[in-house]
């Protein structure tokens, strides 16, 4: 097949294109020319080509500030967090519903478990702040027990591990089918020898099935990688207040009060840039890590 037919074959299937690629330079690349904001002294009223221009100002003004590195901390720790106790309930989660002899039941339960991962954090933060208030069901329950109820959205010192908590919760039924569908890669061969040889669950487990997730593993924490500093703006958003700034507010929430709450456009805009600069650079990295490891490849 000559290139000229083979392209006019195609033709249709460039044209399906066009409107994805009409969306993604109206709503990912056009936004882009707001990043000018970030070298200047933006008013609204003289918008961008009139405002003044200050070069690395609201850098060195963003380095002056005494909560920038508690919240980069905040940032890195609870992404941090979430990579690691996700990954660590999803694989056991994913283990355990493996063992599941009969499939309704197995697809019952991965159905219930995977039903949070298409609920909006709106939902899904009412839904905790009702349960979790003074007078919700867990406070209840502890108060039924005889103990003080516990402001749990107000505490500082618990609110970050509330926040990687639910959001293992929210996301183990995706990362389950992942897993699931690595698992039954593993040849059942090799747990009928280990079985002949003697081995019982917790060696077959040990010896065989982690070995067998290894590269899943290794890819989906390289690739977690790149968004250490993603720490989940709208779960974070909906759940906190201004008792738990101390440790639970991350980059993204502070751009959204230093912008929009604060009226300081330029000032967020040099920390949403800074971060889009790290992250490029820790995607990249990440993307280098999984081909070096997992022998993955995006083209």
């Amino acid at each position: 097949m000559t290139g000229k037919l083979r392209n006019w074959r195609e033709l249709p299937l460039h044209l399906m294109l066009i409107p994805g690629v009409i969306a993604t330079v109206i709503f990912a690349y056009g936004p882009m020319v707001g990043v000018v904001m970030a070298f200047q002294k933006y008013i609204p009223a003289f918008g961008i080509l009139g405002s003044e221009w200050v070069g690395l100002d609201n850098f060195r003004y963003i380095m002056g500030i005494p909560d920038i590195s508690q919240v980069v901390f905040n940032t890195i720790r609870i992404a941090g967090m979430k990579i690691v106790f996700g990954t660590v309930y999803t694989i056991g989660l994913a283990l355990l519903l493996n063992e599941i002899g009969s499939r309704l039941f197995k697809r019952s339960v991965q159905t219930i478990i995977y039903l949070p991962y298409f609920l909006s954090w709106i939902i899904l933060g009412g839904v905790l702040r009702d349960i979790l208030a003074l007078d919700g069901l867990v406070n209840q329950f502890i108060s039924f027990l005889g103990f003080e109820p516990k402001l749990f959205l107000g505490d500082s010192g618990l609110f970050p591990y509330l926040l990687v908590l639910t959001d293992s919760w929210q996301n183990a039924g995706f990362g389950t089918i992942v897993y699931l569908a690595a698992l039954t890669n593993i040849s059942p061969t090799l747990y009928e020898a280990a079985s002949i040889d003697g081995a019982g669950y917790i060696r077959r487990m040990w010896h065989i099935t982690l070995p067998g997730l290894k590269s899943i593993i290794v890819l989906l924490l390289t690739l977690s990688l790149g968004s250490i500093l993603n720490a989940g703006f709208d779960q974070v958003f909906v759940l906190y207040s201004p008792m738990v700034f101390s440790t639970g507010d991350i980059i993204d929430t502070w751009v959204y009060r230093a912008g929009l709450v604060n009226a300081q456009f330029s000032v967020a805009a040099a920390v949403g840039l800074f971060k889009s600069l790290v992250s490029v650079i820790l995607v990249s990295t990440s993307y280098y890590l999984a081909y070096k490891h997992a022998d993955y490849t995006i083209f």
